[in-house]
């Protein structure tokens, strides 16, 4: 029975640190959620209703928000080689869901963060970059829609590790993907 106790106890802890981190989710029609962001979250705007796209665990909540990011589009001409590349992670976008938040678990150390829209157009809301101290990154989209391309995402020359990106995004059309590449 200690046992017992002693476990749900952890477990409600554990779920407690986690609630105050993330974001808050209400549920709404046909298995869509309204997200809302917790205390601190630097965009103060409404978010869309969204469908969650559950990912991997990852190690390391936001406590943290620097200041936002506004994103410039910047196009990159080319796609650096793969031994500089240290991560990539990708997410199809299907365009019947429509808005989509969806985690990609990095864990790795590197320099910028490049995005890659392939197949078609992405409306973006936001990107949130997590780093391992628990610093959050948020990359300003503002809801603009962005064509098929190589853009850069974020950089930070210091040389971070990156545990985890969240973006909120939806396709234009039938399919679109988002691939992220951290690079060293």
């Amino acid at each position: 029975m200690k046992k017992f106790v002693a476990m749900v106890v952890l477990i409600y802890a554990v779920a407690l640190s986690t609630e105050a981190a993330r974001v808050r989710v209400r549920r709404g029609p046909r298995g869509r959620v309204h997200v809302t962001v917790t205390r601190g979250f630097p965009l103060h705007r409404t978010f869309p209703t969204v469908v969650v796209r559950t990912g991997p665990a990852f190690r390391v909540a936001p406590a943290v928000y620097l200041g936002t990011v506004a994103f410039t589009a910047a196009v990159v001409a080319s796609l650096p080689p793969p031994d500089v590349r240290v991560w990539t992670g990708s997410e199809t976008l299907d365009g019947e869901d429509g808005w989509t938040d969806f985690t990609m678990n990095v864990d790795r150390r590197g320099t910028r963060l490049l995005m890659d829209i392939e197949d078609g157009s992405a409306q973006v809301s936001f990107a949130e970059v997590v780093f391992e101290n628990g610093e959050a990154q948020v990359v300003d989209f503002n809801d603009r829609v962005h064509r098929t391309g190589l853009y850069n995402l974020l950089d930070f020359r210091d040389g971070r590790k990156v545990d985890h990106v969240r973006i909120i995004a939806k396709a234009q059309n039938d399919a679109t993907q988002i691939r992220l590449h951290l690079v060293s």
